[in-house]
C-alpha cells in the first residue's frame, strides 16, 4: 500500500517552474527523506500534498486521497511540522496542544505529548516566551495529536540543539514502529541518514534520485574509504596499493595512508599493508548521505 503517489506533477509560477513531471511514491510504514538545495521544490511539494496548494498539472494520493479533492480527509490524518510557521505566540504552550486536539477531535493528554517532546516544564508559558527550539518541540507535540497515519514533519530539527535533535529522532522512530509513515525534510544530512529508510533526491524541481543509501552508493559509483596509520610508512607501498583491483585512490599523509577503494578490496589492501610494515589502526568508511547528495546536486547526475 502506498502513503504518498505524485504522477507527473508539475508546479509553475509565472514563468519559474517549481516542480517538473514529479513522480513519486512512498510506501505505507516507511521513513522518507526527502533532500534537495534550498529552492529545489521540497516546500512546494509539500504544499501539494497537503493540498495547500494545487499543481499545475498532474495529481496523486496521499492516504488514498485525492490531492486536489480530498485535501480536508488528508489533513485530518496527517501531523505536520511545517518549517517557517510559528505558534500563536500569545497563548501558552498547553492551549496550542489542546487547541490540535480540538481541532482533530481527539482524545489525549495535552501535557503528555509535551513531555514527550521535552517542553511540559513550560506548558503555562506563553510561547512569545519560547526559544526557537522550544517553538520547534511544541509544534512536534501538536504534530504527534491523534496518533497520526502521516508524518510530514519539514526542517524537523530546525533551532534543537543535540539534545533535542537525538528526542527528535527517537520520536520519528517510535512514531514508524507504530506504523506511522513518515516524510521528512532536513538539510541535516546526518539525521536523515540515523533514521530513513529510502531518500528522495530532489534538485531543479526534478526528482535525480530515489533509493535506499546503499543503492544511492552504488549509482554512483561511489567509494569506501580506509585509513591505515603504520608507525612509518613503508617506502613504495602507495604504488603497491595501487594495484590491487578495485583501489582508486591513495594518498601518504603523515603516517597514514588514505584508500579509496570497493568494498571488496579493503581487505586486500590491509593485507599488503600489515606485510609492508607495522600498522598501529585501520579506520573505515562508507561514502556518507552527504558525499552522494553533493554527487546527484553538484555534478548533475
Amino acid at each position: 500500500m502506498t502513503a504518498i503517489d505524485l504522477q507527473g506533477v508539475t508546479k509553475q509560477y509565472g514563468d519559474v517552474t517549481a516542480l517538473q513531471d514529479l513522480d513519486l511514491t512512498v510506501q505505507s510504514g516507511e521513513v522518507f527523506g526527502f533532500l534537495g538545495p534550498n529552492g529545489a521544490g521540497k516546500s512546494t511539494t509539500i504544499d501539494i500534498l497537503l493540498g495547500f496548494i494545487n499543481a499545475t498539472s498532474g495529481g496523486g494520493t496521499v492516504l488514498d486521497h485525492d490531492v486536489d479533492d480530498e485535501s480536508i480527509q488528508i489533513r485530518r490524518r496527517t501531523g505536520v511540522l511545517p518549517d517557517g510557521f510559528g505558534p500563536l505566540s500569545e497563548m501558552t504552550g498547553r492551549r496550542h496542544v489542546e487547541f490540535a486536539i480540538e481541532a482533530k477531535d481527539a482524545t489525549a493528554d495535552p501535557v503528555a505529548l509535551m513531555e514527550r517532546t521535552g517542553v511540559a516544564d513550560a506548558a503555562e508559558r506563553p510561547v512569545s516566551d519560547y526559544s526557537k527550539g522550544m517553538a520547534q518541540r511544541l509544534m512536534l507535540a501538536m504534530a504527534l495529536v491523534g496518533e497520526p497515519d502521516l508524518l510530514i514533519l519539514d526542517e524537523p530539527t530546525t533551532g534543537l540543539d543535540p539534545n533535542g535533535a537525538r528526542r527528535m529522532r527517537e520520536i520519528v522512530t517510535a512514531e514508524n514502529e507504530r506504523g506511522a509513515t513518515v516524510f521528512f525534510s532536513s538539510h541535516i544530512l546526518e539525521q536523515v541518514e540515523a533514521v530513513a529508510d529510502r531518500v528522495g533526491i530532489l534538485n531543479r524541481g526534478q526528482l535525480v534520485a530515489v533509493d535506499t543509501l546503499d543503492g544511492l552508493r552504488d549509482a554512483v559509483g561511489s567509494s569506501d574509504r580506509l585509513t591505515v596509520e603504520f608507525e612509518a610508512v613503508p617506502d613504495g607501498i602507495d604504488a603497491s596499493v595501487s594495484d590491487i583491483t578495485g583501489v582508486r585512490d591513495v594518498t601518504v599523509r603523515d603516517s597514514a595512508l588514505d584508500v579509496s577503494c570497493e568494498s571488496v578490496a579493503k581487505g586486500p589492501v590491509v593485507h599488503r599493508c600489515v606485510d609492508a610494515g607495522t600498522v598501529t589502526d585501520v579506520e573505515t568508511a562508507q561514502a556518507s548521505l552527504e558525499d552522494l547528495f553533493a554527487a546527484y546536486t553538484e555534478a548533475g547526475i
